[in-house]
């Protein structure tokens, strides 16, 4: 599985070119109208959904619909398109507005746009891609990632922080920080697509790296 691209695939362009050091210097405050839109649109919610006739629930896991195509998987061996549309697409805003977050663009991040943060994975056909009864261990097999994950969160904050003074002094934004905090974006976006969004069964790797 090493030498294999990971069905989740996640990227952040580099900004080769001098960022705005004032928007740089207030983010946060900046980033409160996007936050604020972000958090309305993560909110969880209890969601119906009708197929063929049958009703099925699901509550959103940070916004992100999770124990309704649990429950499709485990019992019909389906994984409604739209479900996993939405998924998709509210993950990818995520990633743009922590991008943005971690100074590694100076656009304000767009609703719909991918901008310079790429975020892609393919469709699962449920029968034949995906175990129907994974998804109810996945959380428990995740959590060695989530002990890593917690110490590389933390590394990468701090990485944030050191980029923040060294675009203020020069404008760029160090490529071995950058390479470093896209990587636990990586990290955690795999996570996310196995365990949470369940769209893949390949467990993900313990690497920074695509």
């Amino acid at each position: 599985m090493d030498n294999l691209q990971y069905p989740v695939r996640f990227s952040v362009d580099y900004p080769d070119r001098p960022l705005d050091r004032v928007t740089t210097f207030l983010r946060i405050i900046v980033a409160l109208p996007i936050l604020a839109v972000l958090g309305t649109v993560s909110a969880g919610a209890w969601d119906w959904s009708s197929d063929s006739g049958a009703m099925s629930g699901g509550a959103g896991a940070a916004g992100m619909l999770f124990f309704a195509p649990l429950l499709m998987i485990v019992f019909r061996q389906k994984y409604p398109r739209w479900w996993f549309d939405w998924n998709l697409e509210l993950q990818r805003f995520s990633n743009r507005v922590g991008a943005y977050l971690a100074l590694m663009d100076d656009r304000y991040p767009s609703t719909d746009d991918a901008q310079s943060v790429h975020l892609d994975y393919a469709y699962p056909d449920a029968t034949r891609d995906l175990n129907r009864w994974l998804p109810l261990v996945k959380w428990l097999l995740v959590i060695p990632h989530v002990v890593v994950l917690v110490v590389l969160n933390v590394a990468a904050v701090l990485s944030v922080v050191v980029a923040w003074f060294t675009i203020l002094v020069t404008g760029r934004y160090p490529r071995g920080l950058f390479g470093f905090v896209e990587g636990v974006f990586r990290w955690n976006n795999r996570v996310i697509g196995y365990a949470v969004t369940l769209v893949t069964d390949t467990y993900p790797p313990f690497r920074l790296a695509d």
